[in-house]
């Protein structure tokens, strides 16, 4: 997979945002940037995913950025990943030669105790002649501060907080004011580098040389296939399931074992609107599809350390059981804390969507749901991984307690609304999950637990679900109880083992989704006129006069054109399979397959002209990826 795009004419410094498929990811299994494929890296947070910004002009023009590429304005660019890893090369070709930038960050061993964080670019002459530039323009964090350059033997340096940056070359670097150039030519054969080190206050840079990184390079990409070699998945689409493994893998903290969901803020579901999230945290909600679809694949680790980051909020929730908000939080940062949101009034955001946001409010809401699927990956891990401890049982049992006097409640549901909650059906289906899975692990390893208390709950909500969730003149399940709003969640009921795949209600329900919330095989959430968000619209977002945030129905929807969720799009084609419609599945998929970017990965939304929404990548859409591919490869088999 590559792209072809403008290189040297790209925007530079202080120009728009390049269009958010336009990016690559690299990273280290702590921390990531995106490169853009006019060679900008306009995205990346020192030290760790959810730490503050110093290159952040995807977020505003003077966010902070650093570029590599010809001086030609005719330039074109490609992109690409070296084979089966995340390195990631961008090739540029002007009208006297060719060059390209590897850019990468080293990892040469899993769980490297000696790991030194780096961003390497080495660009290399292919042919002819091209004079280059490379300009660098850091803004600690997240641009709120100007950064104090110095150099020394060659070596610039610039704090960000507590962290310390040293940018090396083996090219001659200028520094003036509050930005860092340097001007160079290549012919067929020769190379220049640029190393970025993440350094403790007092710790020396150590430069680079040609040999040296040459070393790393070969090191990564054999750690990167290494790593990929360990996947079981040899079907049809194994190209678009490697790529999404590797993507994934980028998006694990390999320290805390948790998994963010992007390490993306703020990119927009809308250009001009105000649904722009922080997502560089860990949601409990992506534990069972994360777990399901590493396992299936073969990555055990990966499963045993989300597994063990989950265990421990598992411990520390036993103890707030009675707190409101129930005993575990939506998500977590990556020490386990909750990060409360607040906004960053001087940054424009992403081609001008505001407000832009850190921390996210999700954290102070009540999800039930969560419950279905922390407990749903404990019962998958015990089943395909190592098994779950007895202490982890112990925890499990007081919070799934607390589950069972609770799951009555209204709640934000899995879209986390911001209007006032309702009685979603998705929590209803993932309360049951949470105990029926309980049930599963207890009978199946003797564990204990109160089968009977258990049986009588989960047959209670299940009931709930059947009769109050079920509209009979719509023919389907609803968003929420006695609604008649649709909600693609309802596609998870025969994933998740409540309905069978062909029971007439499922099947009812499928044929309405796919008369109200699909278009050409691209699924909505849910049906945004009716359902509503609660979330004020942004300056570039139509209000309309009824109110602020009202369609005038009372929904809390602002009249926007709603994008369409690809993790939603791949619950569709699953769903297509389960239900025996092998045919329809496979086109869906492969339509699916042409709204990635260039180098098969997904932003979060595909809006109505086609173009990629929201934090990008999401690991939730490549999770749903690979499931609907494995379950898909296998129902063709037979």
């Amino acid at each position: 997979m590559a792209s072809e795009g403008p290189g040297g004419g790209g925007p530079g410094p202080g120009g728009p945002a390049a269009p958010i498929a336009d990016h690559g990811l690299i990273g280290d299994l702590r921390t990531a940037a995106l490169v853009a494929t006019d060679g900008t890296i306009d995205w990346f947070c020192p030290g760790r995913f959810d730490a503050p910004s110093v290159f952040a002009s995807i977020l505003d023009p003077d966010g902070g950025s650093w570029r590599l590429g010809p001086d030609d304005p005719d330039a074109r660019s490609q992109q690409y990943y070296h084979p089966e890893t995340n390195i990631l090369v961008t090739r540029f070709m002007t009208e006297h030669g060719v060059v390209e930038v590897q850019d990468f960050m080293p990892v040469l061993r899993a769980h490297d105790p000696d790991h030194r964080q780096r961003l390497v670019r080495r660009v290399v002459g292919l042919r002819g002649s091209v004079d280059l530039t490379m300009h660098m323009a850091p803004r600690p964090d997240y641009a709120s501060t100007d950064p104090d350059l110095s150099v020394e033997d060659g070596v610039v340096r610039f704090a960000d907080g507590d962290v310390h940056l040293a940018l090396s070359s083996t090219v001659d670097l200028d520094v003036a004011a509050t930005t860092a150039t340097a001007r160079l030519g290549l012919t067929t054969g020769e190379s220049a580098l640029f190393v970025l080190e993440v350094l403790a206050p007092d710790e020396p840079a150590r430069g680079c040389s040609l040999s040296d990184v040459s070393d790393l390079f070969e090191a990564t990409a054999a750690f990167w296939r290494g790593w990929l070699g360990q996947s079981t998945y040899t079907g049809r689409w194994r190209e678009w399931v490697d790529r999404s493994a590797l993507t994934l893998k980028l998006l694990c903290h390999e320290p805390s074992g948790g998994i963010v969901a992007a390490p993306t803020t703020s990119l927009p579901e809308r250009i001009g609107g105000s649904r722009n999230w922080d997502y560089r945290y860990v949601w409990v909600r992506d534990a069972a599809f994360s777990v399901y679809a590493l396992l299936r694949l073969g990555f055990t680790d990966e499963a045993g350390a989300f597994v063990r980051f989950l265990s421990e909020r598992l411990g520390e929730a036993a103890d707030g059981a009675d707190d409101e908000l129930g005993p575990l939080r939506v998500l977590y940062d990556l020490d386990g804390g909750l990060p409360h949101e607040r906004e960053l009034d001087h940054l424009a955001g992403y081609r001008d969507s505001r407000p832009v946001r850190v921390g996210n409010g999700a954290v102070d809401q009540l999800q039930l749901d969560v419950y279905g699927e922390i407990v749903d990956s404990v019962y998958l891990f015990d089943k395909h991984g190592r098994g779950i401890s007895h202490d982890a049982w112990g925890d499990l049992r007081r919070i799934v307690s607390w589950l069972m006097d609770n799951w009555q409640r209204p709640d934000a549901g899995m879209w986390e609304v911001r209007s006032e909650p309702r009685t979603h059906t998705t929590s209803l289906v993932m309360s049951w999950v949470a105990v029926e899975r309980m049930m599963r692990v207890a009978r199946r390893r003797g564990l204990p637990g109160d089968l009977t208390k258990l049986a009588a709950c989960r047959d209670e909500i299940y009931e709930r679900v059947m009769t109050e969730c079920w509209n009979e003149e719509l023919g389907a399940f609803t968003a929420v109880a006695h609604g008649d709003a649709l909600d693609a969640g309802a596609l998870l009921m025969p994933m998740v083992k409540m309905l069978a795949p062909d029971d007439p209600r499922f099947l009812s329900t499928l044929a309405a989704i796919e008369e109200r919330l699909v278009t050409d095989s691209l699924v909505l959430r849910y049906d945004p006129e009716a359902f509503g968000d609660g979330v004020q619209p942004g300056a570039g977002e139509d209000s309309g006069e009824d109110s602020e945030d009202d369609s005038g129905d009372g929904s809390g929807y602002d009249s926007v054109e709603e994008g369409t969720f690809s993790l939603c799009s791949f619950w569709y084609v699953e769903a297509l399979t389960r239900a025996g419609r092998l045919a329809d599945a496979r086109l869906a998929l492969e339509k699916m397959f042409t709204y990635a970017n260039h180098l098969g990965q997904y932003a979060e939304q595909v809006g109505l002209n086609g173009q990629q929404l929201g934090n990008f990548p999401q690991g939730f859409t490549h999770l749903s990826l690979i499931s609907a591919v494995i379950n898909l490869d296998r129902s063709l088999d037979g």
